[in-house]
């Protein structure tokens, strides 16, 4: 049974005075009913009193189930977004620099991903992995291993050295990397480097795309949930560049080379309510939707091979169409768990209209800042952020920390809504009590949202990763 905390203690206290004054009550309406006078021949003569104990001692037994059974909180103890050292940082003349010197891409290829990259909104401060600075510049195993191994060591180093945590009491482990899934997986690799016990049970998630990072907190939150004992979830969100960079010259498949940079975050959760006063956030709602059954939606976003053998994943023109009416369909199902009353009954009602006007009017689109205070959008690409802004007319303060972690950092994939959640503490507009969403997109093509309350207010942590530059943002140009 898991121990009772202060705030339990205080609901048994308010029920036994409010049990006590029914007992009382009880006691001397029964003493004055003439049919107890029947009953008292066949039961003790202390009837009303047994009764009122009975009573009593029922409803503290249903008090202690309820307590036992009710699912555990879960917590957002900590996390730290990886930043790597300012070697390799990649302006445009490094990039430039690079793709020149690899000789896979001739002058149109070479223009083409110019111009993406001018347009792209990334910054000249975003971060390459190992291999573009390396004499050779072959993206080998070797380097992709190396790319894995300094974003999730340093995150997760940080992480522990934050909370405390010892590594032989992580229970859960989950990993995810979109596109890179060697053997021994990931979560051995962190299993050996950091010695963790037998037990531990290790999840290594790939294939998910950028939306994995709200995956992985849904799957980790699940297993807590159910968890009957105090547990601690180790879960770690990377993308590996090095062995998905593309050496052809397909379009749709360029795009990935100039949006995509490194990016790590590791972060722990807990269902232990003892340790709400120390956590950052509880989770207080989570949805994934998915909608690979419609084609155009499935290959949005697709690895393949070009026609010269090339492996590549294309973002075809049809991503940012597909993206806001999965995004449209995803806000019908969350939006009655997180609106306000006022909210809801409104987007109802405009339900109700369109379904009677035979396409004359379509459903207002709910205002999603009267149900949270900050939004943590998925920051894919301009287009991206632009797309969700629109479809749920979001203004430009919203919008913020997107568009500035996607300057700062590019897009990292799915652990960039952490990036995008140390803005917001970096900038300290985080009280305790504020809602919080993050809302991610990937290949499949999926959905993901999760809802936090912040349980204290923030404070920027010694290792956020926007300490150094963020009297800077937010920038005017965009």
């Amino acid at each position: 049974m898991k121990p009772l905390t202060g705030s339990y203690i205080q609901v048994l206290q308010t029920l036994f005075l409010a049990l006590l004054s029914f007992t009382l009550l009880l006691h001397t309406t029964f003493s004055y009913i003439p049919f107890t006078t029947v009953l008292r021949h066949i039961l003790p003569t202390n009837f009303p009193l047994f009764l009122s104990c009975a009573l009593c001692a029922l409803l503290l037994l249903l008090l202690l189930y309820h307590l036992h059974t009710r699912p555990h909180p879960i917590l957002l103890l900590n996390y730290s977004c990886y930043k790597p050292p300012p070697h390799r940082k990649c302006p445009m003349e490094v990039a430039e620099s690079f793709v020149r010197r690899s000789a896979h891409f001739n002058p149109q290829t070479i223009e083409f991903m110019r111009n993406i990259c001018l347009k792209s909104g990334l910054g000249d401060e975003t971060y390459a992995p190992p291999f573009i600075f390396q004499d050779d510049n072959q993206p080998t195993l070797k380097c992709a291993i190396q790319e894995a191994q300094e974003g999730m060591f340093s995150s997760i180093d940080a992480l522990l050295s934050k909370t405390l945590i010892n590594p032989q009491r992580i229970d859960i482990v989950v990993v995810t990397c979109g596109s890179f899934s060697p053997s021994p997986s990931l979560s051995s690799l962190i299993s050996n480097h950091y010695k963790l016990k037998p037990d531990v049970k290790t999840y290594n998630l790939s294939g998910m795309g950028c939306s994995s990072g709200i995956l992985s907190i849904d799957m980790a939150a699940r297993v807590l949930r159910n968890s009957r004992k105090v547990q601690y979830a180790l879960v770690v969100i990377t993308e590996n560049i090095t062995l998905n960079w593309y050496s052809g010259d397909s379009r749709p498949m360029l795009v990935t080379n100039c949006i995509f940079r490194v990016g790590c975050t590791a972060a722990i959760i807990t269902n232990d309510p003892s340790r709400r006063r120390v956590a950052k956030m509880e989770l207080v709602n989570w949805l994934r939707t998915h909608y690979g059954a419609d084609d155009s939606s499935y290959r949005a976003a697709f690895q393949e091979e070009d026609d010269k053998g090339n492996t590549g994943v294309a973002l075809t023109k049809d991503l940012i169409r597909v993206a806001g009416v999965n995004l449209r369909e995803h806000i019908k199902i969350i939006a009655p768990r997180v609106l306000p009353l006022s909210q809801l009954v409104y987007y109802m009602y405009s339900v109700m209209v369109a379904a009677t006007s035979h396409g004359k009017s379509k459903p207002v689109v709910p205002d999603f800042t009267k149900a949270f205070e900050h939004m943590c959008i998925h920051t894919g690409g301009k287009a991206v952020i632009e797309q969700v802004g629109r479809v749920l007319r979001l203004g430009e303060d919203v919008t913020e920390p997107a568009r500035m972690s996607l300057n700062r950092f590019g897009n990292t994939s799915s652990s960039l809504v952490f990036y995008e959640l140390a803005y917001f503490e970096a900038k300290k507009r985080v009280k305790r009590g504020d809602r919080m969403w993050m809302i991610g997109f990937g290949t499949g093509f999926k959905v993901g949202s999760l809802v936090w309350k912040w349980v204290r207010d923030s404070s920027q942590d010694c290792d956020n990763p926007w300490s150094d530059c963020i009297d800077r943002y937010p920038i005017k140009a965009w």
